[in-house]
């Protein structure tokens, strides 16, 4: 299971996102993969938010890194790489870069992992079913 999942989106700064140096804030680039997420699910249906809202199975952030390069500021538009990373265990790994469409600068990159928890938020060991259906779908060998 080595196949490389990737999804990109746009998203154009909007004045929320801008501290009092006039770029968009540090802590708006979580947002920004989270918007990745969403997009990604949409393009490979069948680990979105919705299903795992039907299935009352869901997966909290654990663990978030970013690094930070360059700055984005009102007008620009922000252009989400996002990367599934395959990792054995019940858990969604992504990787994310962040570019300024304008001239194609990297702005930031970063990963976030999120680990499965049943319906009494007690961790999941095994893979949901619905996830192991996914992975079966997008990252079989072909």
């Amino acid at each position: 299971m080595k196949k490389v999942l990737e999804d990109i989106c746009r998203i154009p700064v909007k004045f929320s996102e801008i501290d009092s140096m006039r770029r968009v804030w540090h802590g708006s680039y979580v947002t920004y993969f989270e918007d990745g997420r969403e997009s990604f699910g949409r393009h490979y249906p069948g680990i979105g938010y919705d299903v795992m809202q039907a299935t009352c199975i869901y997966a909290p952030i654990y663990d978030v890194h970013i690094k930070y390069y360059a700055p984005l500021a009102m007008n620009d538009v922000a252009v989400v790489h996002t990367y599934y990373n395959y990792h054995p265990g019940a858990r969604l790994d992504y990787s994310y870069q962040v570019f300024r469409e304008s001239d194609g600068v990297l702005c930031a990159e970063g990963s976030t992992v999120q680990l499965f928890i049943d319906p009494d938020s007690q961790l999941m060991v095994d893979l949901p079913d619905f996830y192991q259906r996914w992975q079966n779908q997008y990252l079989a060998e072909d």
